[in-house]
């Protein structure tokens, strides 16, 4: 096999790549011989260098302790049996020890939004080469949160499944007991595709597990945990930005309740400040033992730190994490999901540099537990920042919860109107999560266009009846939208104009109106608004607010806002004039 090893400049987008291959690595000869259909056929993706590619050698980001694989790691294998092709193998924190992507001596692996940030680790490069749309993945392993951090801080997706849904034969361990294979994509679909190939027990891997997904989605009015205390270390645009975050969550159906966050910040504390950071350095310790000075610090102290801990002392740290196990389970009685900040706040590389430890254990404030309490989690984009960062959130149930985190993520995603990762392309129609249930038949998707959009006057007719956000999109390009005189609070009035006339396609939401609850919404929407058929921009019809023409005669038009939030937006803003 030819390899070209990248060896760009620090911060520079060859510093996401250890390995690009001259031809992509592909075998689905296996599947096309027994008749299988190829799911992953025509995507292309990449690995982190701690997995094992045959032929190609594996560093784990340390070049002095490379080994040349003679077959694929597990997960590697099922992927390329499902059509999918290989195109190289990514940078990463040095043996995974990290959640900044800048220990690495292939180079510092840069923001995909702005090079001057770090990318998220330790599978940053993976992140990296997914958000520049370089593949459709790629795998990341997790850990301590190096499959959500990087996700959260590039506006991609970061699936980190239930424990042992993946093998991690064929990966260099971290922590082998809490480590899970990681996917990034720019959409939950994919990643749930890219999940559902990959899957399967498998016995050379000692921790993996044949577990039995739950097939039932969320509610639709769900409840969401958030943390009692929350810190975002002094970074305002983040915590605005989590603030957004609840918002959303609450228009889409979910009720927040708040949950101790004291018990689960303990348990991520034992991952590096007890004694179980001993199984870091059992993961490697033939190779540092006789090669230490080849291993980069921080992680070199990190490992070594592992030595100075007792059998007795990792008992008793083992029984710790059992009992706070036990304290937090009511939690799960109480909500349907948790949502923390995939990461709290964003760093330059340079000041990651001058304080790697204080920092990186920052980024890792909401991830560290996860793990270590057998949880499924899922970070997915949440919105740019002023200063155009990414921010993120991440969505964490109970083991077996995957699809329905992926429902609820993939609904999220779309509800943001984000582009995928740093493309700039617009995210396609959610696709129905495979596996999962059928929602509820017994809601109504009804479209608004003015005051019962999130967030304005009147959306609370909406959520207090139990309706959903299903997705934010816009009419086809046959309607043109009007501010009617009189309404309190404002409404537009929307007109789908005739063939030949100029029309524009105008934002609007999709709400799932639960069937008993559309009576009493109807008795409440005054004329001359009316509820009729709206043309969506994919060319499917939903029941949606129309008016009646006669109130249209001097009505203000208002279609080159695209939408009555901008309208309303541009008269709240002084005129520069």
């Amino acid at each position: 096999m030819m390899v070209h090893e990248e060896n760009g400049e620090s911060g520079s987008p060859a510093a996401a790549w250890i390995a690009k291959f001259a031809a992509p690595v592909a075998d689905a000869a296996a599947g096309k011989a027994l008749g299988f259909a190829l799911p992953l056929a025509g995507l292309s993706f990449a690995v982190k260098d701690n997995i094992d590619v045959a032929g190609v050698p594996t560093t784990a980001a340390c070049p002095a302790f490379d080994r040349l694989p003679t077959v694929h790691a597990a997960v590697v294998q099922r992927l390329l049996e499902a059509g999918a092709s290989l195109a190289g193998k990514t940078n990463l924190d040095q043996f995974a020890c990290g959640l900044n992507g800048t220990r690495s001596p292939y180079g510092e692996v840069p923001n995909a939004f702005d090079a001057r940030y770090v990318s998220g680790g330790s599978s940053s490069g993976s992140a990296y080469v997914v958000a520049a749309g370089e593949v459709d993945f790629a795998l990341g392993t997790d850990t301590a949160g190096s499959g959500r951090v990087p996700a959260g801080l590039n506006n991609i997706v970061g699936l980190k499944p239930s424990r042992g849904l993946l093998s991690t034969f064929g990966v260099v361990p971290a922590a082998q007991s809490a480590d899970c294979v990681s996917i990034f994509a720019r959409t939950v679909a994919t990643a749930v595709d890219v999940l559902l190939a990959a899957v399967g027990h498998d016995a050379r891997d000692p921790y993996s597990r044949d577990l039995a997904l739950s097939r039932k989605p969320l509610p639709a009015h769900f409840r969401f945990g958030v943390p009692d205390k929350l810190s975002f270390f002094g970074d305002a645009a983040a915590e605005r930005a989590f603030n957004d975050a609840t918002a959303r969550l609450l228009a889409m159906g979910g009720s927040p309740v708040t949950i101790s966050y004291a018990p689960l910040a303990e348990a991520a504390a034992l991952l590096y400040e007890s004694a179980l950071v001993a199984e870091r350095y059992a993961a490697v310790r033939e190779f540092f033992d006789a090669h230490g000075d080849d291993v980069i610090e921080p992680v070199r102290g990190i490992l070594a730190s592992g030595r100075n801990y007792s059998a007795a002392d990792v008992f008793e740290a083992q029984t710790r994490l059992r009992a706070i196990a036990q304290q937090v389970e009511p939690m799960w009685r109480d909500i349907d999901v948790l949502l923390v900040p995939t990461a709290p706040t964003h760093y330059t590389r340079e000041q990651m540099r001058a304080d790697p430890v204080v920092l990186n254990r920052n980024l890792g404030a909401y991830t560290n537990f996860v793990n270590l309490l057998d949880y499924a989690a899922l970070s997915v984009p949440s919105s740019l920042r002023a200063d155009g960062l990414p921010f993120g959130i991440t969505l964490i149930g109970p083991c077996g919860s995957d699809l329905a985190l992926a429902d609820l993520g993939q609904r999220y995603h779309h509800a943001t109107g984000l582009a995928q990762g740093a493309t700039g392309v617009p995210l396609p129609e959610p696709r129905a999560i495979p596996g999962l249930a059928a929602p509820d038949a017994g809601t109504l998707p009804i479209a608004v266009v003015g005051a019962h959009l999130s967030g304005m006057p009147l959306n609370s007719q909406l959520t207090e009846r139990g309706a959903t956000l299903l997705r934010a999109t816009t009419t086809s390009s046959s309607y043109r939208l009007h501010a009617l005189p009189g309404t309190v609070p404002p409404k537009p009035g929307l007109q789908r104009v005739v063939e030949g006339n100029e029309g524009a396609a105008i934002a609007l939401e999709v709400w799932a109106v639960p069937l008993a609850q559309v009576g009493s919404f109807l008795s409440l929407i005054p004329p001359p608004l009316g509820l009729g058929s709206v043309e969506l921009a994919d060319g499917s019809w939903v029941k949606g607010f129309i008016c009646e023409g006669h109130a249209l005669a001097g009505a203000q038009d208002v279609t080159l806002h695209g939408g009555w939030r901008a309208y309303v937006a541009s008269r709240a803003t002084p005129s520069s004039n």
